[in-house]
């Protein structure tokens, strides 16, 4: 039986076949621990919109996992994605008002700017990095930008978001523990001085997500710990998903030729084609949920305060809900994965991600489309995000 806690080295590089025995042979897979795996779409789906049985709050899971006194219990316990309203509703307003249509359009010249500044960086390599090179740099700028943060503030934001996002997975090593700790120690550290500066300098608050953060009135606002841990939530959220989008993708259309070359002769597939590699391979691929009262899933009881893991990855690929799951379909329609989740906690960056998704990854297909990836590509060895740690690859 599946234990989320001991994945073997098999299922980090390739889960899929795991998946497919769990919607089949066990849906509703019980853990040693008393939490549950979910795999199946309908059942992620029926979850994710009810918001009465089935919750966000992790204060019963985190505190044992990190210490009620800890700085990674103080993070993931206030930062939006761990929590129902009303924060998450003050919060998400915020952040929804800020990632208006308006918004986005005043921010893609300076993304397309800074994609062809890193590829123009690129030119006449031999070979390439393409996630410390390209995927990885991308959102820690955008999201940088977003908060207007000062540019020497920046080169620390990666390490930290992978050392506090890593924290998360099913079983945390002494060594993940105290990398996350230190981690969200420093970023606090870090926002404590920019916060203080942007109260005494405001900025434009339809451009400045940190400004608009700190001068919300919505229910009284937030307090300093909420301030803190959200724009901590933004960077990890952001950064997370966008590098993974990218790398995956274009690892994932070097094993497909075919849906490059099409990809290539047709651009104007772009936008279907970004959801298609977020379902195929979804940057996130385990939420969380845990049960309010006993209830029934897949048939089976499941009792009150029972910690549920979604298995995104398993569901985007469900036959019952996607035909041909695990084939490239560039122009796929209808595409509901779950990737940015679904019900009121869908990921409220989804349309900034997709842009990034869109214009990086067009904009490398069209200035070096003969890539190869080479030898050497590591998977980041965790299995809540699925990404690359390194992704070498050459250009011609």
């Amino acid at each position: 039986m599946f234990d989320i806690t001991k994945p073997s080295a098999e299922f980090v590089d390739n889960p899929y076949p795991t998946y497919r025995y769990l919607r089949e042979e066990a849906p509703v897979c019980r853990q040693a621990d008393g939490s549950v795996v979910l795999s199946r779409f309908d059942d992620l789906e029926t979850i994710y919109r009810d918001t009465r049985r089935f919750i966000s709050d992790k204060k019963k899971v985190f505190a044992p996992k990190y210490g009620a006194e800890t700085p990674l219990y103080e993070h993931h316990t206030t930062s939006l994605v761990f929590n129902d309203p009303p924060l998450h509703t003050r919060v998400r307003q915020v952040m929804v008002g800020a990632m208006n249509p308006r918004a986005l359009k005043h921010m893609e010249p300076g993304l397309i700017a800074l994609v062809d500044d890193l590829l123009e960086r690129m030119e006449g390599r031999q070979s390439v990095e393409l996630i410390a090179d390209f995927a990885g740099a991308i959102p820690i700028e955008v999201i940088g930008n977003l908060l207007d943060l000062p540019r020497p503030a920046r080169e620390p934001l990666r390490e930290w978001s992978l050392a506090i996002l890593g924290a998360l997975e099913p079983r945390l090593t002494p060594e993940q523990h105290e990398r996350g700790n230190r981690a969200v120690t420093d970023f606090v550290a870090l926002l404590r001085e920019i916060v203080a500066e942007r109260r005494a300098r405001p900025g434009d608050p339809e451009v400045d997500v940190l400004t608009r953060l700190i001068q919300s009135d919505i229910d009284g606002g937030l307090s300093e710990v909420e301030l803190y841990q959200n724009c901590i939530f933004i960077l990890n959220a952001g950064h997370e998903t966008t590098t993974n989008l990218i790398g995956n993708a274009l690892a994932l259309l070097d094993r497909n030729r075919e849906a490059r070359a099409a990809l290539i002769d047709n651009p104007g597939l772009m936008p279907t084609a970004v959801d298609e590699f977020l379902r195929l391979e979804s940057p996130n691929q385990f939420g969380n949920r845990l049960t309010t009262e006993e209830v029934t899933i897949g048939g089976e009881p499941v009792a009150a305060g029972t910690d549920l893991h979604l298995c995104i990855g398993a569901a985007n690929r469900d036959p019952k809900q996607f035909d041909d799951p695990d084939v490239v379909m560039l122009d796929r329609r209808p595409n509901r994965h779950l990737a940015f989740a679904s019900g009121p906690h869908t990921c409220v960056g989804l349309s900034l991600a997709r842009m990034e998704g869109r214009i990086g990854i067009g904009r490398f297909l069209e200035r070096y489309p003969d890539y190869t990836i080479a030898d050497g590509a590591e998977r980041s060895g965790r299995i809540r995000f699925r990404g690359y740690s390194r992704l070498p690859a050459r250009l011609a």
